[in-house]
């Protein structure tokens, strides 16, 4: 059996197109035998390494994400109850939500609570945020880890995991691809970071500043990365319109990036024959 590891990256709305390399997959019946990933890459990976297909999980996102009244309504209900939580302490700084409440009103019955019920073993990246280091989370709660490597600065809340306060795994670690210590055939990585999108010298929105510096930043240690041990198959869907919470737009990315399967399907043959 061809051993293969999968590495999906973070990118928020973006991870949407993690799901055409799902159905890439399964088009060819293979499965990887172990899944990494970052931020939404790895509620992505959760759902898939719980047994899902990626049409399953193509449907589920579909389904929660075409009505935005109804995400609107459970993120209503999910934000801070009181004016004494929006304003966190003597600080008076705006409270984030937490990203484990979202995990809970949001995830797919199909993922289970914790890593050893999975059916693929997986790897969730996090950023130990006092430590400046990298934490690799696979086993015990897995809604845990996924709060964790979601949890986008400033706008979600940081968890606390074995003591240490750790924040989005995409800002350490981009696209997973250098975490699985076993033995494989082949790399599959998929980068939906994206790259900021307009003309120069336009002046961005100051939102769009600020996520669009964090795309600079992790590019650059993408490419770092690659250099140093570049991936089999780099997959890299055409996002860069969109924006990190976007997802109120998921039917469109998911059309607009539909040669993502294809294209990842072929080379992933080419791949395979040359084993």
């Amino acid at each position: 059996m061809v051993k293969i590891g999968l590495a999906l990256g973070g990118g928020g709305a973006r991870g949407i197109a993690h799901i055409h390399v799902l159905e890439a997959f399964d088009d060819l019946g293979i499965k990887p035998v172990v899944i990494s990933g970052s931020s939404i890459g790895g509620i992505i990976a959760a759902g898939y390494a719980a047994g899902m297909s990626g049409a399953e999980v193509r449907e589920f996102v579909i389904r929660t994400f075409s009505k935005g009244s109804n995400v609107i309504s459970k993120l209503w209900k999910l934000r801070p109850a009181t004016l004494g939580n929006i304003f966190d302490g003597e600080k008076k700084r705006f409270a984030e939500f937490d990203p484990l409440k979202i995990m809970n009103a949001f995830m797919p019955e199909e993922i289970p609570r914790d890593f050893a019920s999975l059916k693929i073993p997986l790897k969730i990246v996090a950023a130990d945020f006092y430590n400046m280091s990298e934490m690799v989370l696979s086993e015990g709660d897995l809604y845990q880890a996924l709060a964790a490597t979601a949890a986008i600065p400033v706008m979600f809340r940081p968890q606390k995991i074995n003591g240490r306060l750790v924040v989005d795994g995409g800002i350490l670690n981009p696209v997973p691809f250098d975490v699985f210590e076993e033995k494989l055939d082949l790399i599959v990585a998929v980068d939906v970071v994206g790259r900021p999108v307009g003309e120069n010298p336009q002046m961005p929105k100051r939102i769009e500043l600020g996520y669009g510096t964090m795309q600079l930043l992790m590019q650059r240690i993408t490419s770092l990365k690659v250099a140093q041990q570049k991936p089999d198959l780099m997959v890299r869907p055409n996002i860069h319109e969109y924006r990190v919470m976007d997802f109120l737009k998921t039917e469109e990315i998911l059309w607009n990036t539909f040669e993502t399967r294809q294209d990842t399907r072929q080379r992933l043959e080419v791949l395979l024959k040359a084993l």
